[in-house]
C-alpha cells in the first residue's frame, strides 16, 4: 500500500494552513454545492493534493458559522483554544473510556467536572461528559426511572404501576425520546401549560401531579427547562422544588441553552436561583460558551453512584475499573477525548471571561430587542426573557419565510425561524463572538430592506 511520505508532512501542513486562512478570511455566509461530488476517482489513488482539493471543495460550500450573521442555531463557530484541542485530539486518536487509554483526558474530565459541581452548588455529586443535552435528559430520566422501579434495571417496566413525568410544554423534543426509549412512553410525559411568560405553570403542574396521582400512577420525575429554545424562559425551580418536596419527584434541570447563566453570578441569581435543589443538571458548553461541538456535562447532586448504578453491567474488571474509569458509568463504550478542548477553553477564559461574555451577549439581545422596537414594519411577538428574542416582519407567514430565504440566497444571513402562537417568527438569540452593535445595527436594516423589495 502507499504510504503518504512524511517527509512532506510540513509542506502539506503549510498547504492545509493556507487554504483554512483563506477560508476564514472569507466575508460569505455560503456557497451552494452542485449537485455532483467532483473530482471522483475511483482507481484508488492515494493522493494528498487530491486530499487537499477536497478540503478546499468542502471549505468553500460549508456554511461559515463564524459569519456575524449566521444566527440559525444555539452555536456559532467555535474557540481558538477548543479548535487546537481537537486538532490534538483527532491526532492522538483514543477514546477516554479508561484511564490506561487516556489518562490525562480522564484527569482533566474529573477536575472539570468538580469545578462545575462547586459552581452549581452540588454537594457530595458526581458527573460525566455526554454526547449532548439530548442524551443527557434521556440519562438523567433513566436514572429517575431507576430510582423509582428498582427492578427495571433488570426485570424491566412490566406488572407494576405506571410511571408518569412532567415537562415544559416548550420543552426539548429530546424527553419525548427519552420517554420513547426507556419504556416510558411518550403518552406518560405530560406537557405542562405556560404562564405569560414562558414559564411552566406552577398550579398546572400541581394539578396534573394530583391527577395521577389519583389515578394509581408514580410522578417520577420532572425536568425544569432552563432557557426555553424559542422564548428562551426558565422554569422556576424555587417554586418547583418546593412540589418536589411535597410529593417526592426526581428534579432535572435541562440547562442547555440558558445554564451557561452559571457562569455570572449576576444572572444565575436573576435565572437560577436555588438550583442547588435540583438532583441533576445539564449544559451545553458548545452552545453559549463557543467550545468546539460536542461539549456537554450532566451532574447529579447528592449521589456519586447514580452512573455506576445504572450503567453498569457484569464484570467490570473486563475492561474498566470502578472508580477510575468513566467507561463504566456511560452508556456508550468509545467516549471521544472531549475534555481536552474544555479544559484549554477553561484555563484560557476561566469562570469569569464566560461570565463576561453571557453579560455581553445579554446587553446585545437587550440592543437588538431596542432596535427591533425602532423599525415601524418590524413587530416583537416574544420578547426578551433572557437571550431570546423573537420578532417578524408586520405581514404573513408566508411573507416572513420569503424574507428570510431571501436574505439565505443572496449570501447575506441565515436566521433562526420558529412559530410562536401560530406566528412565524424571526428566533434571535447570540451566541457568535462575531455579533457586535454595529453588526446588529446592518442586520435589521438588511432585513427591512430586503422586505420593502418582496412584494407579497
Amino acid at each position: 500500500m502507499t504510504q503518504i511520505n512524511h517527509n512532506s508532512i510540513n509542506h502539506t501542513l503549510k498547504q492545509l494552513l493556507g487554504i483554512i486562512e483563506e477560508y476564514k478570511s472569507l466575508d460569505r455566509l455560503s456557497n451552494t454545492p452542485p449537485e455532483t461530488l467532483p473530482y471522483l476517482d475511483e482507481s484508488g489513488n492515494q493522493n494528498i493534493d487530491l486530499t487537499l482539493k477536497y478540503i478546499e471543495y468542502y471549505l468553500e460550500h460549508s456554511v461559515n458559522t463564524n459569519h456575524p450573521n449566521f444566527a440559525n442555531r444555539m452555536w456559532a463557530g467555535s474557540n481558538t483554544p477548543a479548535i487546537l484541542g481537537e486538532i490534538i485530539t483527532a491526532i492522538t486518536n483514543t477514546s477516554a473510556c479508561t484511564s490506561e487509554s487516556a489518562p490525562v483526558s480522564v484527569q482533566m474530565e474529573k477536575y472539570l467536572l468538580d469545578e462545575m459541581l462547586n459552581i452549581v452548588g452540588f454537594k457530595n455529586g458526581e458527573g460525566q461528559m455526554t454526547t449532548g443535552s439530548s442524551n443527557a435528559n434521556m440519562i438523567a430520566m433513566m436514572i429517575a426511572r431507576n430510582k423509582f422501579s428498582e427492578n427495571c434495571k433488570n426485570s424491566g417496566l412490566f406488572n407494576q404501576q405506571k410511571l408518569v413525568a412532567f415537562v415544559n410544554i416548550d420543552s426539548h423534543y429530546s424527553f419525548d425520546k427519552a420517554a420513547n426509549i426507556l419504556g416510558i412512553g411518550v403518552n406518560s410525559l405530560i406537557k405542562i401549560k405556560t404562564n405569560t411568560l414562558g414559564e411552566m405553570d406552577i398550579f398546572e403542574l400541581e394539578k396534573e401531579i394530583i391527577k395521577h396521582k389519583k389515578l394509581g400512577n408514580i410522578p417520577f420525575f420532572v425536568a425544569a427547562t432552563l432557557g426555553t429554545t424559542v422564548r428562551g424562559a426558565y422554569d422556576n425551580i424555587a417554586e418547583i422544588s418546593r412540589l418536589k418536596e411535597k410529593y417526592g419527584f426526581f428534579l432535572h434541570g435541562d440547562g442547555a441553552w440558558g445554564g451557561a447563566a452559571i457562569m455570572s453570578e449576576k444572572f444565575k441569581a436573576k435565572f437560577l436561583e436555588k438550583m442547588e435543589k435540583l438532583d441533576s443538571f445539564t449544559m451545553d458548553f458548545h452552545k453559549m460558551l463557543g467550545s468546539a461541538l460536542i461539549c456537554n456535562f450532566l451532574l447529579f447532586n447528592n449521589n456519586n453512584k447514580s452512573l455506576t448504578q445504572a450503567c453498569a453491567l457484569g464484570d467490570v474488571s473486563y475492561i474498566f475499573r470502578e472508580g477510575s474509569d468513566f467507561g463504566i458509568k456511560s452508556l456508550q463504550c468509545g467516549r471521544k477525548v472531549d475534555s481536552l478542548k474544555w479544559f484549554l477553553d477553561w484555563q484560557f477564559y476561566g469562570k469569569k471571561g464566560f461570565g463576561e461574555r453571557v453579560e455581553k451577549y445579554y446587553d446585545l439581545i437587550t440592543y437588538a430587542q431596542n432596535l427591533i422596537q425602532n423599525y415601524p414594519t418590524l413587530e416583537i411577538i416574544s420578547p426578551q426573557y433572557s437571550f431570546n428574542v423573537c420578532f417578524r416582519l408586520k405581514g404573513s407567514n408566508d411573507f416572513n419565510q420569503a424574507v428570510r430565504d431571501k436574505l439565505l440566497s443572496d449570501n447575506k444571513a441565515l436566521l433562526s425561524i420558529a412559530f410562536v402562537d401560530l406566528k412565524l417568527v424571526f428566533r434571535l438569540l447570540i451566541a457568535n463572538q462575531n455579533t457586535t452593535k454595529k453588526t446588529l445595527e446592518e442586520l435589521f436594516k438588511m432585513i427591512v430592506t430586503t422586505g420593502e423589495k418582496i412584494s407579497f
